[in-house]
């Protein structure tokens, strides 16, 4: 059973791959090196372990803290050009051999989470991305991705087009501010290991990512979508909807990533979006509902009085990526075809 997710690996999941190989990026900088990838259990960590490994003549370690979980996703790919390294980022990471590059992706991405345990959702963050930036310095590697969130932005008292160097509103006071926050400092935790030892780390602001490549456990909104439309189930909707949702297809997220590692700017931050993906999250369920599902549900609303499953402030923004694009990185797939790709997979991979 430890191998099916590897054996049955979906025709677009792999179409995905192929395009992130065949993609125009020098690759030749990362044949023959070692990139560890932490977070390597998430959606966007297996994303990347997935593509490295696509590319080719790539060693890749990938550090989880779960071995068994690790090993039900990459099955028989461990080897050769795949290692695990079971740790815990919050802890001192030891590893023996080189390590060229880091894409730093371990974080707490739960809500529900970021509210019951917010000391561990800080911690987290900042111990995890101190270990692997010290890492970094004692490793001399040649480049660094520390992936942060569109959360930084905060709020915005109304709806407005929002590049990197433009910061709303967090309320520090609030439990679930946890996670921007923590987000914030560690962006400058990286300028400041930047400026102080030398580590070229860039930063990468994740737009919300989902696409062919969700694990069969992934609960946050986009799956619950699918799995509706998968199931001629009603999308529920536990607020209003109105938060301003900005979003990006998986391999768009992994050429972006791949693009900032390459080429971006020491401690510089790119936004990872797709402009032409921005909606509401209520238009969104309707988009589904009505085209994906082809009009066979409906969207209906259940708001709680409190904010029990933790859902983050309304947002009332469009997230620029013109600075990422300038690097020659450009989103292909829209959301439409984002939940058609999703879905596709999700029924041939996991037989849902």
């Amino acid at each position: 059973m430890t191998s099916i997710i590897i054996k049955l690996q979906s025709d677009v999941l792999e179409e995905d791959l192929q395009y992130i190989a065949n993609y125009d990026l020098p690759y030749d900088r990362l044949k023959g090196k070692t990139v560890l990838v932490t977070g390597a259990t998430g959606l966007i960590g297996v994303s990347l372990v997935r593509a490295l490994l696509a590319i080719g003549d790539i060693k890749v370690i990938a550090l989880v803290r779960n071995a068994e979980k690790a090993k039900s996703i990459y099955g028989d790919k461990i080897g050769q050009f795949l290692k695990l390294h079971v740790a815990d980022v919050v802890d001192k990471i030891k590893i023996e051999e080189a390590v060229d590059y880091i894409f730093h992706c371990a974080s707490v991405t739960a809500s529900k989470v970021m509210i019951e345990k917010p000391v561990e959702t800080l911690l987290t963050s900042v111990e995890g991305t101190k270990n692997i930036l010290n890492l970094a310095w004692e490793k001399r590697c040649a480049s660094v991705v520390y992936v942060s969130s569109m959360e930084v932005y905060g709020a915005f008292d109304e709806s407005r087009e929002v590049g990197e160097e433009t910061l709303g509103y967090i309320d520090p006071l609030k439990v679930r501010s946890n996670y921007p926050e923590s987000k914030r400092l560690c962006e400058n935790l990286c300028v400041a290991y930047c400026s102080e030892f030398g580590v070229p780390v860039k930063i990468a602001r994740l737009a919300q990512t989902f696409g062919a490549g969700i694990l069969p456990g992934e609960n946050r909104v986009f799956a619950q979508f699918a799995r509706s439309a998968i199931k001629g189930e009603d999308i529920v909707l536990h607020t209003k909807g109105l938060s301003e949702g900005n979003y990006c297809y998986t391999r768009d997220c992994v050429t972006g990533l791949l693009t900032i590692l390459l080429k971006g700017t020491d401690a510089a931050a790119y936004n990872v979006s797709n402009p032409a993906a921005h909606t509401t999250i209520v238009e969104m369920a309707v988009l589904v509902a009505e085209k994906i599902a082809g009009g066979k549900i409906k969207v209906v609303f259940d708001i709680p009085q409190d904010n029990a499953f933790g859902y983050a402030a309304d947002t009332k923004m469009k997230l620029n990526s013109d600075k990422l694009q300038a690097l020659g990185w450009k989103p292909e797939v829209g959301l439409e075809e984002a939940y058609q790709r999703m879905i596709n997979e999700m029924r041939q991979e996991y037989g849902f």
